[in-house]
């Protein structure tokens, strides 16, 4: 098979992807690496020669390359995850629409350009989670205990919106679940919002209760390379952020089960219905059968 992979200069040294696109050349499989942003890129060639499976994008949150495979989807190209799964997880704010419609457990949500109108959000609900609705890795995430606090955060510099979330009380430890095409993995690791506590980063047995939550989101969203962060607040499992084609960091074989899952799906497709504005937006909570049951992950 031939494949397209989208990978800006963020993540050209990075053993997730490069080393899934290694993976894949080894197996026989022909890959061209396009950098949108760094590359000269014939558009309309690209899309219109039809010589590649699928393309497959792992590019920063507001990075160019996304607008690129949505115009290769809306060609009828094959693209992994969907193209139309991808924007709704990336848009933070528009996620926290889409868990609340579907009853998906995520901290309730306000969104504002100035942290400044933050100050409105009732006192009781601090402290809260303050971070850019497009951010990734981690980055800009502040713990706002107070409306004292909102003066020291300053506005986005592109103007981009930011999210603020109730802070859910927790051990310091966010649960990283991850999705390779229906296997699911856990893993631990300290939080950015508790520095001082010791660093770890470890393999977990993955919970049931957290496992059908994981595998909710990937029927809701229609994802099939993801992650999301779990944390155990007192109430249960809670979301708190999702990515589409995450690091797979300490996943067993994580290399070699996500080029798996790369083929399988440039085959197949994906394995939930291809999502659009309307399903995700109608107000519909999930029906209540089990969720397609995990493959165990072998050790």
């Amino acid at each position: 098979m031939r494949f397209c992979f989208l990978v800006e200069e963020h993540y050209r040294h990075d053993g997730m992807p490069m080393a899934v696109v290694h993976q894949l050349r080894s197996a026989g499989h022909r890959v061209d690496v396009l950098r949108p942003g760094a590359d000269l890129l014939d558009l309309a060639r690209l899309v219109r020669s039809g010589k590649h499976d699928a393309w497959v994008l792992k590019t920063v949150s507001g990075g160019p390359g996304l607008g690129l495979l949505e115009s290769a989807a809306a060609a009828g190209l094959t693209t992994v995850n969907d193209a139309r799964a991808i924007r709704p997880v990336r848009d933070k704010a528009q996620a926290a629409v889409v868990a609340a419609l579907h009853g998906l457990p995520m901290p309730r949500t306000w969104a504002a350009a100035d942290p400044a109108a933050f100050a409105a959000i009732p006192g009781k609900r601090f402290p809260l989670v303050v971070k850019p609705a497009d951010g990734s890795s981690g980055r800009a995430v502040h713990l706002v205990r107070n409306p004292s606090e909102l003066a020291g955060l300053t506005a986005s510099a592109d103007g981009g919106l930011l999210i603020a979330q109730p802070y859910v009380a927790n051990d310091g430890l966010d649960l990283k679940v991850y999705c390779a095409g229906g296997e699911f993995f856990a893993t631990q690791r300290t939080s950015p919002l508790h520095p001082h506590r010791p660093a770890t980063e470890r393999p977990v047995p993955l919970p049931r209760e957290v496992a059908a939550l994981a595998a909710q989101v990937g029927e809701v969203f229609g994802l099939d390379l993801y992650g999301l962060d779990v944390l155990l607040g007192p109430d249960g499992p809670v979301v708190v952020d999702i990515n589409d084609f995450p690091s797979f960091r300490q996943v067993p074989r994580a290399v070699e089960r996500v080029a798996d899952a790369v083929v399988r799906l440039a085959r197949t497709g994906s394995s939930w219905p291809t999502p659009d504005a309307g399903s995700l937006l109608t107000p519909a909570p999930l029906p209540p059968r089990p969720p397609r049951p995990p493959r165990p992950a072998a050790r």
